[in-house]
This record gives C-alpha cells, sequence and structure tokens, in this order.
C-alpha cells in the first residue's frame, strides 16, 4: 500500500492544522519532498515550522522556507547533542539567521542526559547561550529536554522572564512534569508519541491537563511514527500527513473533537510563532 492510500484512509478535518516541529531538510525526505509537501497539504496540513538542529541544518531550513512561502516557517538552533559544536564565535551565526523573516523561534535548544552526545557541561553552556540569545531577538524558544528535567527547569526559570514564550516541543513527561513547564508558562508540543498506550502512558494520562490555551501539534517526522497508525508504510517514515491521525488521538483523549482541538492549536501555533 503506497502512502497516498494510507493518507486517503485518514479522516480529514474541516480545519487547518499546523505541524509545529517536522525534519523537511532530514536526508530521508531528499528524494520526494514535494510529494511529502502535496501530501500534508491535501491532509489539511497547510504550514509547518521546519526545525533546525545545528547551524548548517538550520541555514537549509531558512532556505527551504524562504522557498515555500505561506506554507513552511522554520526554527534555527543547536541541538544539544551538537552542543561542542557552538563556540562562541559561532553564536553571531545563529544571531544572523534569525534576523532572517521566516525564522520564528530558536532551537531546538535544551539538554539530553539520555544520549549525552555532548558533555553535560557543554551541553548547559549551549543552552544558556541560546536563550540569551533568545531574549535579545525576542524569539520564542524551541525546547528539547530528555532525562535532565531538574537542571532544564532551574536554567529555564532563570530567564523565562525575559524570553516571549516558548514550547516544549515533543512533550513526553506525566503530569507531574507538565505542572512544572506551565508553571514556566511553556507551551505544549504533543506527537505521535501519544499514540503508543504503553511508553506513552504518562503523557495519555498528561493530556487532558494541558490547558487549551497552551496545546500544539507536531509530528517531528521522519521520526515517531505514531503505533497505531495502520495501516503502517512500509518505509516506517513519519509524515506531515498523519498530522490528523495525531489530532483525533489527541482530540479523544480530552473529550474533545478533532476540529474543535485543530481550530485551537493553530490559533496558538499562530500567536506563539508570529505566523
Amino acid at each position: 500500500m503506497t502512502i497516498e492510500d494510507i493518507t486517503t484512509k485518514q479522516r480529514y478535518l474541516s480545519h487547518e492544522l499546523i505541524d509545529i516541529g517536522s525534519n523537511l531538510t532530514h536526508s530521508s525526505f531528499a528524494g520526494d519532498l514535494e510529494s511529502v509537501m502535496s501530501r500534508a497539504a491535501r491532509a489539511g496540513v497547510t504550514r509547518q515550522i521546519v526545525t533546525g538542529a545545528d547551524l548548517a541544518s538550520s541555514r537549509a531550513a531558512a532556505a527551504l522556507a524562504a522557498a515555500h512561502p505561506g506554507a513552511l516557517w522554520c526554527t534555527a538552533g543547536v541541538h544539544p547533542h551538537h552542543a561542542t559544536e557552538f563556540a562562541p564565535e559561532r553564536h553571531a551565526q545563529l544571531e544572523a539567521m534569525l534576523l532572517l523573516p521566516r525564522v520564528v523561534a530558536v532551537g531546538e535548544c535544551g539538554l539530553d542526559y539520555f544520549r549525552d552526545f555532548s558533555p553535560r557541561p557543554a551541553q548547559r553552556e549551549a543552552f544558556v547561550a541560546q536563550l540569551e540569545i533568545a531574549a535579545a531577538s525576542a524569539k520564542p524558544v524551541f525546547l528539547h529536554q530528555r532525562d535532565a528535567h531538574q537542571d532544564f527547569t532551574a536554567i529555564l526559570a532563570e530567564f523565562r522572564p525575559a524570553l516571549p514564550g516558548g514550547v516544549a516541543h515533543c512533550f513526553t513527561g506525566g503530569p507531574r512534569e507538565l505542572e512544572a513547564y506551565l508553571a514556566l508558562d511553556l507551551s505544549i508540543g504533543v506527537t505521535g508519541w501519544v499514540c503508543d498506550e504503553r511508553r506513552g502512558a504518562d503523557l495519555r494520562a498528561a493530556v487532558p491537563l494541558i490547558p487549551a490555551d497552551r496545546l500544539l501539534i507536531e509530528t517531528d517526522a521522519p521520526y515517531l511514527l505514531p503505533r497505531d497508525l495502520e495501516p503502517r508504510p512500509k518505509s516506517r517514515r513519519n509524515e506531515p500527513a498523519f498530522l490528523p491521525h495525531i489530532a483525533q488521538v489527541l482530540a479523544a483523549l480530552r473529550g474533545e473533537s478533532p476540529d474543535s482541538l485543530a481550530s485551537v492549536t493553530t490559533r496558538n501555533a499562530v500567536r506563539l510563532f508570529g505566523l
């Protein structure tokens, strides 16, 4: 079965959706990016924010967004996996990218103590530097945290009053973690992790507790293909076109209609990122 067949089987929504986190510069999209974007548009995913993970991918995301005005925007930043690459002499490069009209947030930035691909002190230094840059540029932050909750919230709390906003991208925590993020006045980005009743149990318990005005939705494509998607693509690649499926699961957990959820999350994305 083709991807077109799979997306045709989805129940599309009457309201548009905005995917606030898609990795369209990933190599897995290199051969069919225009088709991926067309499928997303047909599924009602009319706007996307492409994630920057390091300076090179941020530049690529900005170029891609510039080539698709009205459909794509992007973030620019350095993921904690690449923290050692973000030396002080490179800070000006990020600051320059944030002046581009389609770059709407700083990130993906934060801490990742699960993989520890960069030493933890380097991660913290890169995180602080990007929070300082975000505050100076008046841009919201697109945040990553894994197994680093205490350090992450402590660092963020120091800078939060100077930031115009932020989203906990790909939130996978439970009610206690959610409470801490809401106290920091963060928006909450929910992915297809919510579609997994096993490893997503904590998130599914937290979902009904997310205030409507803080909720955002994303695929994190090509990662995090929803486990309950039927039929599943042979490639195992996630796509923005699958966002309506995530929206339907999320709406059911919250006791809302999918179209109502689509309307709210779209409004929230427009407000946070100034789309």
